[in-house]
């Protein structure tokens, strides 16, 4: 099952992971977000253990969507060694994320 990321836990479970992490900035209300969600769920679980993969609720937390600019949803980071190294916006395939998984983990 996909992490759920918040403020509280932003630092810990994705700047200070080893391990490569995709998060999925979504909102309740966006309908593009709730029809990639289910392939936020299958790449968290195909990936288990390798990458971490979750969801940040832009509403519920302020302070990452306005740190990174998120300005649009979905949008998706790709998150290694503290840093941004890819950025996805808009409900795409899961081949283009897998893609982008495979060329960063």
């Amino acid at each position: 099952m996909a992490t759920t990321f918040t403020d509280a836990t932003f630092d810990t479970d994705v700047i200070k992971s080893d391990k490569l992490t995709v998060i999925d900035f979504w909102a309740e209300w966006c309908g593009p977000c709730k029809a990639l969600g289910p392939v936020i769920e299958q790449l968290s679980t195909e990936y288990s253990g390798s990458v971490n993969v979750g969801k940040l609720d832009v509403d519920a937390n302020p302070e990452v969507s306005m740190k990174y600019g998120i300005r649009s949803i979905p949008t998706i980071l790709f998150v290694k060694g503290g840093q941004v190294v890819d950025k996805v916006v808009g409900a795409v395939p899961k081949a283009q994320l897998a893609a982008t998984i495979e060329k960063h983990k």
